[in-house]
């Protein structure tokens, strides 16, 4: 069987188009159509991927992203009608990995499930088999990124990353010192079909400072270098 993706949508129209086509690229596909019972699908068959609407009843899909960040790493791709950027970066803040603004073709939006879910396996078995001569851990002071178990420690406790946290955080580890510009961040990281702009680099940057810096306002660890990107300083 394929990988399992729930669909959160409340146009039943959508929602069953949704179901039609990626059940016919061989997904599990499982189908929701407010935040509550999302929520509850969610919790109880750990999808591999999450395709989410911003807009639903019961609870929005913001809140439902919210929630779900707060309890696995699941990708999750965000569906919207809305247009204005500051509903997309919201949506990135609080644990989105990608979005697709409506009307798309269903034609993208398969192009980026398939391509956030070929992130995340090549991630695990790059961690696993130690791809690119990476060891199985790294370590700068207190902060050590386990590869083979996915998984960062600080201070020996574990930290509790998005997906792209983590992938952004392993990126920087392995270019520890190089200066590194938003494009081929974005590029490496997201991918370079990501529609996305360089705004997501900076919002899930500052997001990982919040969880790696002892001063998020003045890093010391993942530093800014004004006009180009940011350097790792470990």
């Amino acid at each position: 069987m394929g990988e399992k993706v729930l669909v959160v949508e409340d146009e039943p129209t959508l929602l069953e188009t949704l179901e039609y086509n990626l059940s016919r690229q061989g997904y599990q596909v499982l189908t929701a159509a407010d935040g509550r019972t999302a929520l509850a699908l969610a919790r109880r068959e750990r999808p591999d991927l999450i395709v989410l609407d911003l807009m639903l009843p019961a609870l929005d899909g913001l809140e439902v992203c919210r929630i779900l960040r707060q309890e696995m790493a699941v990708p999750i791709l965000m569906l919207t009608a809305r247009t204005e950027e500051v509903d997309r970066v919201v949506g990135l803040e609080l644990g989105a990995d990608d979005y697709v603004t409506k009307p798309f073709s269903m034609r993208e939006l398969l192009a980026r499930i398939k391509a956030l879910l070929r992130r995340v396996h090549l991630l695990r078995e790059e961690a696993s088999q130690g791809k690119e001569g990476a060891r199985d851990r790294l370590t700068f002071g207190d902060l050590t990124i386990d590869l083979g178990r996915g998984e960062v420690l600080r201070q020996g406790r574990p930290l509790h990353l998005k997906p792209k946290e983590y992938d952004l955080l392993v990126f920087f580890a392995r270019n520890r010192g190089m200066v590194l510009s938003r494009d081929l961040i974005l590029e490496r990281v997201w991918g370079w079909d990501y529609a996305g702009g360089t705004r997501t680099v900076d919002v899930h940057v500052r997001w990982l400072r919040s969880k790696i810096e002892d001063d998020p306002a003045h890093p010391t660890r993942l530093v800014t270098v004004r006009g180009i990107g940011y350097r790792f300083e470990g």
